[in-house]
């Protein structure tokens, strides 16, 4: 199997995907009981999850326990920690990680943010598909999830799905 990079995210209409302090209240807006947007599906196609060290510290700070105990986890950070089980924290460079990770057998490799991270594997080009969910607001200022600076990358469009509380997903993938 070849191993893709997929980044599955959501982002406000006008592109961000946290308000200013980190408020990820927003997203709220969309939840709806039995309704995930087809993640519990995608995360059952990877096997190694990338994160950015804020993204997770956030999630920690949100009283939950840590998801995807049946990964392999990369917390991306610039201060070396020990690793915490299957959880290990990285500190080289993005680009050698992920294609060591591609070079070995395994699922797909699914970046779970933040915006540093996305946009490092957007400058090296080592985003294979991408399933954005828009969330029907506009925020105004917060956490950019794209950043300029990048190469242009055309992408070809896989599908658009429509959901009741408004969320359009995008799922776009890099042409061969």
């Amino acid at each position: 199997m070849n191993r893709k990079v997929f980044l599955f995210i959501a982002t406000s209409l006008d592109g961000y995907i946290a308000q200013p302090n980190d408020n990820l209240d927003f997203l709220s807006m969309v939840e709806q009981e039995g309704e995930d947007y087809g993640y519990s599906e995608f995360v059952k196609t990877v096997d190694t999850v990338i994160v950015g060290r804020r993204t997770y510290d956030k999630v920690l700070s949100m009283g939950v326990d840590f998801p995807y105990a049946d990964k392999d986890v990369y917390i991306i950070t610039r201060t070396p920690r020990p690793d915490e089980g299957h959880v290990k924290f990285y500190t080289g460079e993005l680009k050698h990680l992920i294609e060591t990770l591609k070079s070995t057998k395994g699922k797909n490799i699914f970046c779970d943010g933040g915006a540093e991270i996305v946009n490092e594997l957007l400058r090296n080009d080592l985003v294979e598909e991408f399933i954005i969910s828009i969330i029907p607001i506009f925020v105004g200022d917060g956490t950019k999830l794209f950043k300029d600076g990048r190469p242009e990358q055309r992408l070809d469009l896989i599908s658009v799905k429509q959901f009741d509380k408004g969320l359009a997903q995008l799922h776009y993938r890099r042409p061969n």
